[in-house]
């Protein structure tokens, strides 16, 4: 019995190591990327939650931030903080690399070596992000949101499964 939970405890992970996701960008330029995190953002009423990936780019990395909108127009933009668990925080100003696809709208920050490098070693704890637009009685909300890594919005003390993602691993994963 505990023989086959570690052989599919192997084939898991080996399923994961070589499993490579990507992220493309307008320019049709693709890199290797981490699985897209789901993060909770308990703060947009719309959908409680926002679409977190990292790639790894020529000179560092880029950092994706995707939420579901009523309104197109809506951008998100401005300097996005990403919080560490081990108290860091690293700043990434707007270079304006935007995307919209239907309903969804992403805004791409560059990551600096020495950033990427950081994410290898601490899991990241929250992103803090904006969206701005102009708002009608019925459009989704702007302002300043907050998405957190954790997997599922409830757990009791009994669940014994993983409550975050793990992102320093999956980034560690980018660098062969």
């Amino acid at each position: 019995m505990i023989v086959k939970r570690l052989f599919n405890l192997f084939l898991l992970v080996g399923a994961a190591a070589f499993s490579q996701e990507l992220m493309t960008l307008q320019n049709s330029k693709t890199y290797p990327a981490t699985p897209t995190w789901d993060f909770i953002c308990e703060n947009y009423a719309l959908t409680g939650s926002a679409k977190i990936q990292i790639a790894k780019s020529e000179k560092g990395g880029l950092l994706k931030i995707t939420v579901e909108t009523s309104n197109n127009t809506f951008i998100i933009a401005g300097t996005a903080y990403l919080f560490l668990m081990n108290n860091e925080t690293i700043t990434c100003t707007d270079k304006g690399i935007r995307e919209i696809s239907g309903t969804q709208i992403s805004s791409y920050y560059t990551l600096a070596a020495v950033e990427m490098n950081r994410l290898k070693h601490t899991e990241i704890q929250s992103i803090h992000f904006n969206i701005k637009g102009k708002t009608t009685g019925f459009s989704s909300q702007i302002g300043n949101f907050t998405a957190v890594n954790k997997i599922k919005y409830f757990a009791t003390a009994y669940d014994a499964s993983k409550k975050s993602y793990d992102t320093a691993q999956q980034i560690k994963a980018l660098y062969p």
